[in-house]
C-alpha cells in the first residue's frame, strides 16, 4: 500500500523561506570546468538562488556499475553552497546509462507491438523491472547517503517527467498481481470487463495480459484497468526513491517530481497526496493566440493538486526544439507568462535549462544563456525577470488563492472516455476540457479544479466541461452540492458509465437524469469536424442530443430545424444545467458567465479588457496585459506597483504584454 512515511511532511515553504525560487536545470557535465566559475558569475548577476542538479547524470555517476563517481558533484555541491545559490538534487533514474540496458535488456520496455525501446534517448526502462528498481534504489541510497545533509541541498527531485509504458512480460506479470489485489477472483474480473462479450472469458490468470496489438477493438474494461496499472506502477517507482532520500534527510527538505501538463499517463490526483511538493514542466506556443490561457489552466490544475503554493519546474527562456516549427517568444512574453504562474500560485519559476547546450537532442532548444550569450536578449530578460522576483518574493511566497468555480477533472473519466469505439473520436477530453475553461477565462472568471468526489461545499459554481465515468459517491457528491444550494453546470457526456465503464442504464445515471430534468435520452448526435447544430441562441458544435425533458425542467436553448428541432439544447432545472452540445466560444462564454453571475459569482474588477487579465493572491492584484497593444485598466483606490515601487491611483496602464503587481 502506498502511504506517506509518519511525522511532519515537508512543504514548499522549506525551500522558499521567503524568497521565489528562480534558476532552473543546470547540467554542468556538458561543460568543462573552466565554465562552471563563469555559470556561477551569470547566476549571481541574474538573482538566480536555486539550480537542480544531476536529472541526467546517471551515466556520469556510475559510468560502470557498481562504480561511484562523486566527485565532479562534490565540487559543484559546494560551488553553489559558497555562492549562496541552493541546490534541487535530482536523482538520475529517468536515463539509465546504456550498460543497464546492454547487461540486462529486460529493463527496458516494449511496446504493444513487442518491440524494444532500446538507450540512446531516454525514459527507456521498464517501470515493472526488479532489475531496474534495484539499480534505480541503489544509486539513489548512494547519492542520498552522500549528500542527504549538504548544505546546499534545499529540495529533492525524483526522476523526470515519468511517462513510460511497457507492455513486456515482467509488466504482464506485475499487471496480473495488480488485477488479482483489485478484483481477487477471474470471476470478478471477467464481470468487470464484460468478457462475455466476443468470447473473451478467462479461465486461468496466465491468459490475461497487457493490452497488447489486436486484430480489431480492444477490451475497453482492460485497457482502462492498464492504464490505472501504469500510473500505479510508475508511481511505485517514485515512492520507493522518495523514501530512500527520506531517511538520509532533514525532514524539513521536501521532495517532488515534475508533471507533465494534462499527461495522460499519471493520475495526477493520487500523485499529488504523495508528494511534499507539486511541480509541472510548462510550455506554451508563443505563437498561439491563446497560450497564455493554456498556462493558466495547467496553473489552476496544478495549484488545485497543489492546494495552495506549487512549483513550476521547467518552461522555455525562448523556443523549443520539438514542435514543427520552433518560434522564440517576443519580448516581454517570458516574463508576462513567468509572472502569470506567480499570479495563479507558483512559488518557483525555473527553466530547462541553464545554458543552452552545444551538443545532443536539445541543442535548439533554448536556456536561460542562449548561443548569444551574456549579450543576448534571452539571458538579459532573465536578469530584468530575476530582479523583479527578488523585489516581490517576500510579499508573495506563502500566499494562498481563494476562488468561487470549481471545474471538475478526473482521470479515470477520461481513460474511460478514451476507447476506441466510442460515438466520436473527435470528442477528446481535453478538448472539452480547454474550451470550457477558455470561455471562462475569457469571461475573467477564476477557477479551480477539483475531482468528483471532493468536498465542494466551498464553491458556489462547479462546472463539469465532461465527466464520462462517475463512481456512485461522486454522482452523490454532485446531487448533494446542488441540494446545499450551489449552482452546478454539466456538458454532455457526463454519468454515461461507471467505474467500470459499464453504460448505466438509460445511457445516463437516473439520479443526473433527474437532477437536470432529462426524462428520456433517446440518441446521440455527434458532429463532424467543422459541422454545426442550428438552436435559437448560438451555433452548436461537436455534438448534440435527441433528448425529452421532465415538465418541470426548462429548455433554456432550442434545437432548431433538422432532427432535433424544439428540443433542450440547454436544459435548466432549478440550479442545475445540462449542455447537451458545444456552443460556439463566444456563446459558452456568454452562457457560463450568466450562470457565474446567477450564482453570485464575478471577475476580479468589472469591464476588463479581453486582452488582460486580473489575479487576485491574498492581498495582491496581478494584472497581466497578453496583448501587444498598451491599454489602461480602471481601479479601485489606490495602489502600490510591487515591481516599479510607483503608486498608481485609479487608472492602471500597462504596456504590450506589461505586468504590474498591485498592493492596496
Amino acid at each position: 500500500m502506498l502511504a506517506s512515511p509518519p511525522g511532519r511532511r515537508a512543504a514548499l515553504a522549506d525551500a522558499t523561506r521567503g524568497r521565489i525560487l528562480f534558476g532552473g536545470d543546470y547540467n554542468p557535465e556538458q561543460w568543462p570546468e573552466e565554465t562552471w566559475q563563469e555559470d556561477v558569475r551569470l547566476m549571481k548577476d541574474a538573482g538566480v538562488n536555486s539550480v537542480t542538479l544531476g536529472v541526467f547524470s546517471w551515466a556520469k555517476l556510475e559510468p560502470r556499475p557498481g562504480e561511484r563517481h562523486f566527485g565532479w558533484l562534490d565540487t559543484l555541491m559546494d560551488l553553489m553552497h559558497e555562492n549562496g545559490i541552493g541546490v534541487v538534487l535530482a536523482t538520475p533514474t529517468s536515463s539509465p546509462p546504456p550498460w543497464l540496458g546492454r547487461l540486462h535488456p529486460e529493463t527496458l520496455p516494449r511496446d504493444e507491438d513487442g518491440r524494444t525501446e532500446w538507450w540512446g534517448g531516454r525514459q527507456h526502462f521498464s517501470h515493472s523491472s526488479a532489475v531496474y528498481r534495484r539499480y534505480a534504489a541503489a544509486i539513489t541510497e548512494d547519492l542520498a547517503a552522500r549528500y542527504g545533509r549538504h548544505p546546499a541541498l534545499t529540495l529533492w527531485h525524483i526522476n523526470n517527467e515519468y511517462c513510460t509504458y511497457d507492455y513486456g512480460d515482467e509488466a504482464a506479470a506485475r499487471f496480473r498481481h495488480w488485477l488479482r489485489a483489485r478484483y481477487g477472483t477471474l470471476d470478478a474480473l471477467n464481470s468487470a470487463w464484460g468478457t462475455a462479450f466476443w468470447s473473451q472469458g478467462y479461465g486461468d490468470w496466465e491468459e490475461v495480459l497487457p493490452p497488447r496489438h489486436a486484430h480489431y477493438l480492444k477490451n475497453p474494461g482492460q485497457v482502462l484497468d492498464f492504464k490505472r496499472f501504469t500510473s500505479d506502477m510508475l508511481l511505485e517507482c517514485y515512492v520507493a526513491e522518495r523514501d530512500i532520500v527520506r531517511r538520509h534527510t532533514p525532514p524539513h527538505v521536501p521532495v517532488t517530481t515534475n508533471f507533465m501538463p494534462l499527461w495522460a499517463g499519471q493520475d495526477a490526483w493520487r500523485w499529488a497526496e504523495e508528494e511534499d511538493v507539486v511541480s509541472v514542466d510548462l510550455y506554451p506556443d508563443p505563437r498561439d493566440p491563446f497560450g497564455a490561457q493554456h498556462g493558466a489552466l495547467v496553473q489552476d490544475l496544478t495549484r488545485s493538486q497543489a492546494r495552495g503554493p506549487w512549483m513550476l519546474m521547467e518552461q522555455a527562456a525562448g523556443p523549443v526544439n520539438w514542435r514543427g516549427v520552433n518560434h522564440p517568444k517576443p519580448r516581454g512574453l517570458n516574463r508576462l507568462w513567468s509572472l502569470q504562474a506567480v499570479a495563479r500560485g507558483a512559488d518557483a519559476v525555473c527553466y530547462f535549462q541553464w545554458r543552452q547546450s552545444r551538443q545532443g537532442a536539445e541543442k535548439f532548444h533554448s536556456g536561460m544563456v542562449g548561443h548569444a550569450g551574456e549579450q543576448g536578449r534571452t539571458y538579459q530578460e532573465i536578469k530584468r525577470l530575476g530582479a523583479e522576483l527578488g523585489r516581490i518574493g517576500a510579499e508573495v511566497t506563502g500566499s494562498h488563492t481563494s476562488n468561487d468555480i470549481a471545474i471538475l477533472h478526473d482521470w479515470d473519466s477520461w481513460w474511460a472516455g478514451a476507447h476506441e469505439g466510442r460515438p466520436s473520436t473527435l470528442v477528446d477530453h481535453t478538448r472539452v476540457l480547454t474550451a470550457w475553461h477558455r470561455a471562462l477565462w475569457r469571461a475573467h472568471l477564476a477557477t479551480d479544479f477539483a475531482r468528483p468526489d471532493h468536498d465542494l461545499s466551498a464553491y458556489k459554481l462547479v462546472v463539469v466541461p465532461q465527466a464520462y465515468a462517475l463512481t456512485d459517491t461522486a454522482i452523490d457528491n454532485l446531487l448533494a452540492c446542488v441540494r446545499a444550494g450551489g449552482t452546478l453546470v454539466s456538458g454532455f457526456l457526463t454519468g454515461i458509465a461507471d467505474e467500470q465503464d459499464r453504460v448505466r442504464t438509460g445511457g445516463m445515471d437516473a439520479r443526473l437524469r433527474a437532477l437536470f430534468g432529462i426524462r428520456t435520452l433517446h440518441e446521440w448526435w455527434p458532429l463532424e469536424e467543422g459541422e454545426s447544430v442550428g438552436t435559437d441562441a448560438f451555433p452548436g458544435t461537436l455534438w448534440s442530443e435527441e433528448i425529452e425533458k421532465d415538465e418541470d425542467a426548462s429548455a433554456e436553448v432550442a434545437y432548431k430545424g433538422g432532427e432535433l428541432d424544439g428540443m433542450p439544447a440547454v436544459l435548466r432545472k432549478g440550479r442545475a444545467h445540462y449542455l447537451s452540445t458545444l456552443p460556439e466560444p463566444d456563446a459558452l462564454r456568454a452562457l457560463l458567465a450568466g450562470i457565474a453571475a446567477e450564482a453570485g459569482v464575478h471577475p476580479v474588477l468589472p469591464a476588463l479588457p479581453d486582452q488582460v487579465e486580473a489575479v487576485r493572491r491574498g492581498e495582491l492584484l496581478f494584472l497581466l496585459n497578453h496583448g501587444r497593444d498598451t491599454v489602461t485598466v480602471d481601479l479601485p483606490g489606490s495602489h502600490r506597483d510591487l515591481l516599479t515601487g510607483t503608486v498608481v491611483e485609479g487608472r492602471c496602464t500597462l504596456e504590450r504584454h506589461g505586468v504590474v503587481v498591485l498592493r492596496p
